[in-house]
């Protein structure tokens, strides 16, 4: 398409639409970042540009309805920023959820002894211990089957009529949803893996006895493959919760993202 028929094309659609076309992917665009399931690398990067493109059409007619879209190259840019914020706020807040079950397999590689046997994790193509893979490919089924992705979308579709396009974007109330969402994590990451922690303390303090009682018991040799034969028991066994985790949390994280606009 060359110059003369673009011009006619944003001239027949209206410069103002068009304008809020792009401002509507600024803020779309930090999901296929930041947020789960949008941002996996499984991905290719055309087909979340596709999606991301449509979903901008599609959220355009909302975004500018009853609006005023200025134009002109200054006021456009500082909107275009104000959206780009807005949009990832939101991403942070959706994605700490996901981020604090990936967290929970890594305290349960670290304290099961699984982090020796580093592997390449198929969702973000990242060094991790085998239980990080785990909880990161079940917890993303179970964001799918949960209907994550839909309260996803719902909620980006909200904040267009909480912040419209042209209104000032409230920075001290997005820090602070940004900073309780990121301090979440942890907190988060300790309760989805509560249960192995506790059994693998158990374990330990348990051989820590046997050791004392019969100290020609190598207990090295015996406690390590021990401990990750309780792991995987234990994991097996609280996986089945983590979708009501998933989906109360999620519910949570849209809400609370939500409130902070």
């Amino acid at each position: 398409m060359d110059a003369t028929s673009l011009s006619t094309l944003v001239n027949d659609i209206g410069p103002s639409k068009v304008t809020g076309f792009f401002l509507v992917l600024g803020r779309i665009a930090p999901l296929f970042v930041l947020a789960p399931l949008f941002s996996s690398t499984m991905v290719p990067p055309k087909v979340r540009t596709v999606v991301a493109v449509g979903l901008s059409i599609g959220l355009t007619p909302i975004a500018v309805h009853g609006q005023s879209i200025p134009t002109d190259p200054l006021s456009v840019a500082a909107l275009l920023m104000e959206q780009m914020l807005v949009g990832l706020a939101f991403a942070v807040a959706v994605g700490a959820v996901f981020s604090a079950v990936e967290a929970a397999g890594t305290l349960t590689d670290l304290v099961a002894g699984f982090s020796f046997g580093s592997m390449i994790d198929p969702v973000d193509n990242s060094q991790s211990g085998p239980m990080t893979s785990l909880y990161g490919i079940v917890g993303l089924a179970m964001f799918i089957a949960i209907g994550g992705d839909a309260w996803m979308l719902r909620g980006l579709a909200r904040t267009f009529t909480l912040v419209p396009l042209t209104k000032g974007v409230p920075i001290a109330s997005l820090t602070s949803g940004v900073e309780t969402a990121v301090a979440s994590i942890l907190v988060s990451a300790v309760e989805v893996a509560a249960p192995v922690l506790l059994a693998l303390l158990i374990t330990d303090v348990a051989f820590g006895m046997v050791s004392r009682v019969v100290p020609q018991l190598n207990v090295f040799a015996v406690g390590f493959p021990l401990k990750i034969g309780v792991a995987i028991l234990i994991v097996g066994a609280a996986l089945p919760f983590l979708g009501g985790f998933m989906t109360d949390s999620i519910a949570n994280a849209v809400g609370n993202a939500l409130h902070t606009l």
